[in-house]
């Protein structure tokens, strides 16, 4: 059995819970929630035998559209996340709903597991949108808020796309085949691009862009499909199948249709490039004529005048070099014997120095202050040399160095 540490079992356990738990629903009551001024929720649900910590951030909290309290029984959307540091385990909320409507989630999931399978999210597969779109086909309701809105900026953006609305239901119980069979008409007519959607509304509202048919229809389509339902928040089956997927029908518009305010910058663009090509090229031809303009003063007399002081400038400048050259030959011829000089007095200097050394060493030799040695001094008794035996006890004598001169007498006397 293998040993481990705290740290290291937390770790483990985390990557196992984080990685079996990615993508769950859990229902239960909600036992406490706090909205914490920072914008994240902190919450617990439990059921009748236990309970578990929940949180989601701020920006997912802001997508909801009610605020969840005590006793309310919701189905919460997330994943397991693991804090290793104290080995506890929580819901990382990113969206729950009232319970009901789990059935809805869960149905969802299951259909976009299933159309993942078959390929029908495949990257691969995704139609480009034209750069230029001449025909365009709405397939939405005809007297719906989002068929007004997705006309008025055509016409703001680019009125010269011929526009074709292919009627259809866009919720309720028969409207995903209405959907489906409307598609299908669409991608007769020619369209450079179909766009499908329709405006925000609730999970039940928006629920047939959710349905099989749907998907098979766009799945099918040789013409380009822009997924526009719902807002932003809203993410459908239709988005995923789509070749592209717009936040809301107005921003589907945005995307495929070029801005004619943009148009004309473009052209103000290549007017200035246009005109910047004009202005160079005649720059060249006026460097051309400046050039012709050159060739025929050359052949003018002040520019032979100039050519002969220049000449005589080549010859001035020749004449210095050669000057110059001359003089360091002869400053190099110098210089030999001004160093062999310098070094004779040198040699000469040196030798001087030497025989007044030895002349003062000689000086102080002969210093008869310099003969004595330090603790030795001359004895005299009657003013002559004597030698210490010859001093008696008693007697009175002199001692005498090269800078003193001192009276003694003989206390006592030893032989040795």
């Amino acid at each position: 059995m293998q040993m481990m540490s705290v740290s290291s079992l937390n770790t483990k356990i985390k990557s196992l819970l984080e990685a079996t738990f990615m993508h769950i629903l859990v229902e239960g009551e909600v036992a406490s929630a706090t909205y914490h001024t920072s914008g994240h929720l902190y919450f617990t649900i439990k059921d009748d035998k236990s309970s578990i910590k929940c949180v989601m951030w701020r920006s997912s909290v802001a997508r909801m559209k009610f605020r969840i309290e005590k006793g309310m029984r919701i189905v919460v959307e997330g994943s397991v996340s693991v804090y290793a540091p104290r080995g506890e385990y929580q819901i990382q909320a990113v969206k729950f709903e009232p319970y009901g409507q789990g059935a809805l989630a869960l149905a969802f999931e299951q259909l976009k597991e299933k159309l993942k399978a078959k390929g029908y999210f495949d990257a691969v597969r995704k139609k480009p949108i034209p750069k230029q779109i001449r025909k365009i086909a709405l397939v939405t309701a005809k007297e719906s808020a989002a068929l007004h809105d997705m006309l008025k900026i055509i016409e703001k953006r680019w009125p010269l796309v011929e526009v074709i609305v292919v009627d259809t239901l866009v919720q309720g119980e028969h409207a995903a085949r209405s959907i489906a069979s409307a598609l299908r008409y669409a991608d007769t007519l020619g369209a450079d691009v179909v766009i499908v959607g329709r405006g925000g509304g609730s999970t039940e509202d928006l629920w047939a862009f959710n349905e099989e048919p749907v998907a098979d229809a766009i799945f099918v389509m040789q013409t380009p499909v822009v997924s526009a339902v719902g807002h932003e928040v809203d993410v459908l089956i239709s988005d995923y199948v789509a070749d592209l997927r717009a936040p809301t029908p107005s921003a589907a518009i945005e995307m495929v249709l070029p801005d004619r305010n943009e148009l004309l910058f473009l052209l103000d663009e290549r007017l200035e490039r246009f005109i910047r090509t004009f202005d160079q090229h005649l720059m060249r031809k006026t460097q051309q004529l400046q050039h012709m303009e050159a060739l025929l003063l050359q052949n003018a007399p002040t520019r032979k005048l100039q050519e002969i002081a220049q000449v005589f400038e080549r010859i001035r400048q020749e004449y210095d070099r050669t000057m110059r050259y001359k003089l360091d030959q002869y400053t190099a011829q110098l210089l030999p014997l001004h160093n062999h000089l310098k070094q004779n007095m040198e040699m000469i200097l040196r030798q001087k120095m030497q025989q007044a050394a030895h002349l003062e060493e000689k000086l102080k030799l002969s210093d008869p202050r310099l003969q004595c040695k330090e603790g030795w001094a001359q004895i005299s008794k009657g003013g002559k040399p004597v030698s210490l035996h010859r001093i008696d006890p008693g007697e009175k004598f002199m001692l005498e160095d090269a800078s003193v001169k001192i009276e003694a007498q003989c206390l006592s006397k030893k032989e040795i």
